[in-house]
C-alpha cells in the first residue's frame, strides 16, 4: 500500500507545484520575506501572459529606509531576486490601502473573461497591474493578448467593489455589414429632409451624430449589460486581502 501511495505521490507532486500562484499569495510571500508591515508600503503588483495567473509576479515597494522603489520578484511561491526599480512619477502617496483590496487576480480574471465573453472578444492569455486609481482606491487593470502576443482589450476593474470602471478596444466594434447598414439608414434618413428649415436641424443632428452613431448606442448598451451582470458577480468573486493575511 505505502509502495502504491509513494507511487501516486511522485506524480501528484509535480502538478501541485506547477500551480500557479495569485496575487495575494505573492504579497504573503513578501510579507514572509521581508516583514508583515511590507504588505503596508505596495505600490503596484504586475504579471504578464497569465494562464490564467502568470508565472511571476513583480512586487514594487517604497522602500522608506534607502528611498526609492524595490522591485521584489516572486515565481513558485519564494522571492527569486530583489532590486532597486524606477517607476514613472512619484510613489509617495500612491501606496495601495490593503485594508481596501477586496478582489484577488483570480476574481479579476473572472470578471475580465465575463466582460470579453459579453464583448466577443477571445483571448489567449492576459497581464495584470494592480495599482491605486485617480481616487486612490485600488484598481486592477487586465489586458487581454490574443494568441499573437498583441492586446485586445483592457479592462479596469476596482478592486475595492469589483465594479468595472472602464473598458478599452472592447465594445467599439462593428462587423462591415453594421457600418454598411448604418451608413444606408443614415444617408435615408437625409434624402427625406422635407424642407430647408428642417434639413438644417437634421445636419446639426447629424454632425453630432455621425453616421455611426447607432452603432455606438448599440455596443453602449452592450456594456452597460455586461457591467451589470460583472457587479452581479461580486458576492461570488469578492475576497478580503484582510482577511486573507490573518487566516
Amino acid at each position: 500500500m505505502w509502495k502504491t501511495l509513494g507511487f501516486l505521490l511522485l506524480f501528484v507532486t509535480p502538478v501541485l507545484a506547477q500551480e500557479r500562484i495569485t496575487a495575494y499569495d505573492a504579497l504573503r510571500v513578501v510579507g514572509v520575506h521581508v516583514n508583515r508591515d511590507a504588505v503596508n508600503h505596495v505600490v503596484s503588483v504586475t504579471g504578464t501572459k497569465g494562464d490564467p495567473q502568470p508565472e511571476t509576479w513583480h512586487v514594487f515597494l517604497e522602500d522608506r529606509a534607502r528611498g526609492g522603489i524595490q522591485d521584489i520578484v516572486v515565481k513558485n511561491g519564494r522571492v527569486v531576486s530583489e532590486k532597486p526599480a524606477s517607476m514613472v512619477g512619484s510613489a509617495q502617496g500612491a501606496t495601495i490601502n490593503t485594508a481596501h483590496l477586496n478582489l484577488d487576480s483570480s476574481g479579476a480574471f473572472q470578471v475580465a473573461s465575463h466582460i470579453a465573453d459579453k464583448s466577443g472578444t477571445r483571448f489567449d492569455s492576459a497581464s495584470y497591474t494592480l495599482r491605486t486609481g485617480s481616487r486612490g482606491d485600488p484598481t486592477w487593470i487586465v489586458t487581454l493578448h490574443g494568441v499573437n502576443g498583441q492586446p485586445v482589450g483592457t479592462i479596469h476593474i476596482g478592486a475595492n467593489r469589483g465594479n468595472v470602471t472602464r473598458t478599452e478596444g472592447m465594445f467599439a466594434g462593428a462587423t462591415m455589414q453594421d457600418v454598411a447598414t448604418e451608413q444606408t439608414v443614415y444617408h435615408e434618413r437625409r434624402r427625406r429632409e422635407p424642407d430647408q428649415e428642417q434639413a438644417s436641424g437634421d445636419e446639426d443632428e447629424d454632425n453630432e451624430h455621425g453616421p455611426l452613431y447607432g452603432i455606438r448606442q448599440r455596443m453602449r448598451g452592450y456594456f452597460d449589460r455586461a457591467q451589470d451582470e460583472a457587479n452581479g458577480m461580486w458576492d461570488r468573486v469578492r475576497h478580503s486581502f484582510t482577511d486573507f493575511m490573518n487566516r
